[in-house]
């Protein structure tokens, strides 16, 4: 088989799979690839968007949108090229050695000191948060300063405060993306970006 024609089976036994769903057009698109990428069905009930988050997304890739994340696997795994075609590019911080050294300069993580290094841009940028909870925790607080994310995808995984941190995203006033519980990563939230993309294409 050929790999579009396993893609489009495997989304054509998802659809069977999940049923009934609450998810408009807008959003199925995104989860489904969600479930497909992970094989995991829970994210028919952990996933949540904001109202307009789509449609967000969307318009910023279009208007050529950077789009910042937390590791360098979300990075190659988002369809640059997509991207590419509006404008826009995908950014990771992560490796760089100025990144390193300001958080070893402020005892903090290099996922907190690469989201403060794009603090001036992120206002209309979508930000990508497949990994570090302190990521998508220091994110919040700047957008608790007044910086506008054109779109944030929270999905960070693990044990120690990866729920909490989407929980708070919860409650900002930013579109969103995100999930609750400790579920995500990188695969997960790269598939999110290449779903939006291709909506952008499409719609």
């Amino acid at each position: 088989m050929k790999p579009e024609e396993i893609e489009r089976e495997s989304f054509a036994i998802i659809d069977a799979e999940a049923g009934p769903h609450p998810f408009s057009p807008w959003e199925w698109p995104i989860v489904r690839r969600m479930i497909h990428t992970s094989a995991d069905f829970e994210y028919l009930r952990s996933v949540r968007f904001s109202d307009r988050a789509v449609v967000a997304g969307i318009e910023a890739i279009r208007a050529g949108a950077t789009v910042f994340t937390d590791t360098d696997m979300a990075r190659a795994g988002i369809r640059a090229r997509g991207l590419e075609r509006y404008g826009g590019r995908v950014v990771c911080r992560m490796a760089d050695p100025e990144i390193a050294r300001a958080a070893q300069a402020a005892a903090t993580t290099r996922a907190v000191a690469a989201v403060e290094a794009v603090a001036d841009r992120l206002d209309g940028a979508i930000y990508v948060v497949g990994n570090a909870p302190t990521a998508l925790l220091r994110l919040i607080a700047l957008i608790g300063q007044g910086c506008t994310p054109a779109l944030v995808i929270g999905l960070p995984v693990g044990f120690v405060n990866a729920a909490e941190s989407k929980a708070l995203l919860l409650e900002t006033a930013v579109p969103f993306i995100t999930n609750v519980g400790r579920k995500g990563g990188s695969n997960v939230a790269a598939g999110v970006v290449n779903a939006l993309i291709l909506l952008a294409q499409n719609q």
